[in-house]
């Protein structure tokens, strides 16, 4: 078999793992509205996708609004919501101990994988929702915890996930979403994940996520190494000569060395703010609400 990616690394294909979080109650009911009730309103991200045929996507954001734990987790049950609880680690400390502990079970089984940060999401989503196709600038371990998914990794080459496009990602000038082509399913690598499972892929693999049917409980742990950090850093410092119009080496080309002084060029770019995040002023349209269409109410003009 072809590698599944151009990227170094010990990962090179999908692959499932069983993990213990459904034991410990962490996608129970009371349990999850108790979370929604006393997690963070700025650290919500309430999407709702619109698919055509074609597998083209559009974005809508929502905002947290003032729905009690227990009625925003009916409206995500009912509705066609995908709600992103982000840094688990700071937003639901119970939750991260007990997954950093399944975390390192699974890293001892990849030889030569040493991270050096993870961070994490609590996923919930609507029976048919799903994520659209988009890579991560990290590496991802998805522990599932209710629910069924099904999961769609692609090949991390040119063709399927272009540099110019991973350098707009990582610089925050555009959010994870890339350009998707029917053709792309020929290559993809499909995997039904149950509750119990967690799903490992690539440094960077494209994937996309359909829910099938059934309200979904899923935790994304992110996870950086030294060489996705130089990678990262090479990629936002050839965003920045681009935007400058210099066509940068790709890099794919260059060597943990050139990496290396990309990445520190990348840190004093970022310290300058010579390229600013466009995400920060996400325009939301919609909060929560029971027994709207697609769980998606109208968003309340402030006084």
């Amino acid at each position: 078999m072809s590698p599944r990616t151009r990227y170094a690394g010990p990962i090179q294909k999908a692959q499932v793992h069983p993990h213990g979080l459904v034991q410990r109650g962490f996608a129970e009911d009371a349990w999850l509205a108790e979370v929604l009730d006393r997690y963070p309103a700025e650290l919500f991200d309430i999407n709702l996708y619109d698919f055509a045929d074609d597998g083209q996507v559009s974005l809508r954001t929502g905002a947290r609004g003032e729905l009690s734990g227990a009625e925003l987790l009916e409206a995500i049950k009912a509705g066609r919501l995908w709600v992103n609880l982000r840094s688990v680690e700071r937003g639901c400390p119970d939750l991260w101990a007990a997954a950093m502990s399944e975390f390192r079970v699974i890293e001892a089984r990849y030889p030569g994988l040493k991270t050096v940060t993870n961070a994490g999401q609590l996923i919930l989503s609507s029976p048919k929702s799903g994520a659209p196709y988009h890579f991560d600038a990290a590496g991802v371990v998805l522990f599932h915890l209710r629910g069924r998914k099904r999961v769609f990794v692609y090949p991390g080459d040119e063709a399927h996930l272009p540099e110019r496009d991973m350098e707009q990602v990582v610089a925050r000038q555009t959010t994870e979403e890339i350009p998707y082509s029917p053709d792309f399913e020929a290559d993809a690598q499909v995997i039904d994940l149950e509750p119990g499972q967690a799903l490992t892929w690539p440094l960077y693999a494209p994937h996309r996520v359909r829910n099938t049917e059934a309200f979904c409980v899923s935790l994304s742990m992110d996870f950086q190494t030294w060489d996705s950090r130089l990678r990262n850093g090479a990629l936002f410092t050839n965003a920045v000569l681009r935007s400058r119009g210099v066509s940068p080496r790709s890099t794919d080309r260059m060597r943990r060395p050139e990496l290396a002084a990309r990445w520190a060029a990348s840190v004093a770019l970022k310290k300058a703010g010579v390229m600013p995040s466009r995400l920060a002023g996400f325009r939301r349209d919609f909060t929560p609400m029971v027994g709207a269409p697609d769980g998606a109410g109208t968003l309340q003009a402030e006084a």
